[in-house]
């Protein structure tokens, strides 16, 4: 039992670490502009609308990923951290390494997505 919170603390330090830095490149994202105030005949136009895209689609995966992790860390606080939401049972350890935010075990989540 001592081993699995350590473990949990481990992780806890990781999604802390990968919320911060997702924050930042959010932050980042928002505050850029490709083609600033600038005269752009068409095909600028086009490049610019085009980045605009992608950096939003870009955004809009990494606020996901920090939903995902503001979770876990929601489920370590409340010390329901690695338990299968679906079957309650103990989400294993390398699955856990791997996503730290999984909610399900790897046989619900296959359930889940069927």
């Amino acid at each position: 039992m001592k081993k699995r919170k350590l473990f949990f603390e481990k992780i806890k330090e990781k999604l802390l670490s990968r919320r911060e830095e997702l924050s930042k490149q959010i932050e980042a994202v928002s505050n850029e502009n490709a083609f600033d105030n600038q005269v752009m005949d068409t095909g600028d136009q086009a490049l610019s609308l085009s980045m605009e895209k992608i950096q939003s689609s870009l955004q809009d995966a990494e606020i996901g990923e920090l939903k995902l992790i503001d979770e876990a860390l929601e489920r370590i606080e409340k010390g329901e951290y690695g338990i299968c939401i679906d079957c309650e049972e103990h989400i294993s350890e390398s699955r856990l390494e791997y996503y730290p935010y999984a909610a399900r075990c790897i046989l619900c989540q296959e359930a889940f997505e069927a």
